[in-house]
């Protein structure tokens, strides 16, 4: 039990409790776990989406089908923008821009065709997002000084995705 004394009042416990030091995070929780692979596996499933959308012979029959793949599409556009937003604003530091200086430019590209994958039935939308989230991948990974490689994805719907190695 804490005992409050003129000694020990109110304000000396506050001060103890709050430390006067100033911490500095690059993100909300100072985390330090960041990855682009989830916003690339989320266009991904985009592209694959729009795939099984203009495979379907007829939507207005298969309009649960329809349904289910426009919902997953839109789910997981959205995924890939929550996702490449977190690295844009908590993990890119100035001296990251030095390096690359385009790369606000790319997120801004990225976001916005995030929107129009959403928004559309477009299977070259998600595909140039998923170029996108690739490039950010590998920037992303350049910050950390760690090599990449392009590879198959091996999924269904094909397409290839950025790994460290």
């Amino acid at each position: 039990m804490l005992r409050l004394t003129k000694a020990t009042g109110m304000g000396s416990v506050i001060r103890k409790i709050i430390s006067s030091k100033v911490l500095l995070a690059h993100c909300d929780i100072p985390c330090g776990i960041y990855d682009p692979h989830t916003a690339q596996i989320a266009a991904l499933t985009c592209v694959r989406m729009n795939q099984l959308i203009a495979a379907l012979e007829d939507p207005a029959a298969s309009g649960d089908k329809l349904s289910r793949y426009i919902a997953t599409k839109e789910h997981h556009a959205e995924q890939c923008k929550q996702e490449l937003r977190i690295i844009w604003a908590d993990y890119f530091k100035p001296e990251h821009l030095e390096a690359h200086p385009n790369v606000h430019q790319l997120f801004w590209e990225a976001l916005k065709l995030g929107s129009k994958v959403r928004q559309n039935v477009d299977l070259d939308a998600a595909e140039q997002l998923l170029e996108k989230t690739r490039e950010l991948a590998e920037i992303f990974w350049s910050t950390k000084g760690v090599s990449v490689k392009r590879q198959a994805s091996n999924q269904t719907g094909g397409g290839e995705l950025v790994y460290p190695v």
